[in-house]
């Protein structure tokens, strides 16, 4: 019998909403997994449940520093997403996805790991393409107040492309479209936290613009089966690849089911929409299909009472 070694995997932002979702399915695989976060905006609450786990350690270190481990596998998460968030400190926005990509690959490089980047729809921009495919190059404007996010996230593909053509480095790049469930943080900014807490609070519903802007929402758990299953391919397959739900929604609609949800009392109040906002956004995800054989597969109607049963134990704890 050939002696079992459990695969070593960095999470960093394992303390965040996606990257505790991921280290609980990591561990549930039977790998070692160390969770990195400098708790910036990732919540020892998300996990606590892990802590017992002989299979889990967490390490607090800032991703724009190097990092000297040994490891098999690197999810790289590690960056504010939400616009409340990375707006907040702009320059360290950019330092987490450029410097932290460049440290990451850097250690990828030194121990052989085969290294994951969870890039972002936002490469797109304010699209001009519909859906969006990953041979859009994108409409991103440089120099605006989402741009320490959009442009950090495409420079960091730069790097892990120019890593994986000049030192053959395993890659994986993942552009993420809107995902929601369990363990937002409460005061993201976001639609999704932002409308289920005003309605469960009975506030107003804040939609910024007219309402009629579309967005397209994958549930958590959807999108961490698609992580794993990209993350299993073949070394040649290297993405981006498009992972969201291509269900498209207005934000009117989605403020009107949770308000049907949570049976809130809330009324709808609009205000100006914030620079650069897209009109619109929604993956092609016939990429991931054809390669993974993945699609999303929970409802917006079920994903959103997941995460509506979640926010009242937020609420109800006092904790938002």
């Amino acid at each position: 019998m050939k002696n079992f070694r459990r695969t070593r995997v960095l999470v960093t932002g394992g303390a965040g909403f996606l990257g505790s979702h991921l280290c609980d399915r990591l561990l549930a695989a039977g790998h070692d997994v160390l969770c990195v976060d400098n708790f910036y905006t990732g919540a020892k609450e998300n996990i606590a449940h892990l802590q017992d786990n002989p299979n889990f350690e967490v390490l607090r270190h800032d991703v724009t520093f190097p990092l000297y481990v040994e490891v098999d596998q690197i999810f790289n998460l590690a960056c504010p997403a939400s616009p409340v968030h990375y707006q907040n400190d702009p320059v360290s926005t950019t330092k987490t996805s450029v410097h932290g990509a460049i440290n990451l690959l850097g250690l990828a490089k030194r121990v052989g790991a085969r290294i994951f980047q969870a890039s972002t729809s936002e490469v797109y921009g304010d699209p001009t393409v519909h859906p969006q495919k990953e041979d859009y190059w994108g409409h991103v404007n440089p120099v605006g107040i989402r741009s320490c996010y959009d442009e950090g996230k495409r420079c960091a593909e730069t790097l892990f492309f120019d890593y994986w053509r000049q030192c053959q480095l395993s890659i994986k790049v993942v552009r993420i479209f809107n995902t929601y469930g369990p363990r937002m943080h409460p005061n993201d900014g976001r639609v999704v936290s932002n409308f289920i807490m005003q309605a469960l609070t009975n506030q107003p519903i804040t939609i910024y613009g007219d309402g009629s802007q579309t967005r397209a929402f994958c549930y958590v758990d959807d999108l961490i089966d698609g992580f794993l299953a990209f993350m299993d391919t073949p070394q040649g397959v290297t993405g981006p690849m498009n992972l969201g739900n291509p269900g498209e929604f207005t934000i009117a609609e989605l403020a009107r089911l949770v308000i049907e949800l949570t049976n809130s009392k809330s009324q709808i109040v609009n205000q100006p929409l914030p620079g650069d906002d897209p009109t619109q956004r929604c993956p092609d995800i016939g990429l991931a299909k054809e390669t993974l054989g993945w699609e999303p597969r929970v409802p917006l109607k079920d994903g959103l009472a997941k995460t509506i049963e979640y926010f009242e134990k937020v609420v109800s704890q006092g904790q938002a």
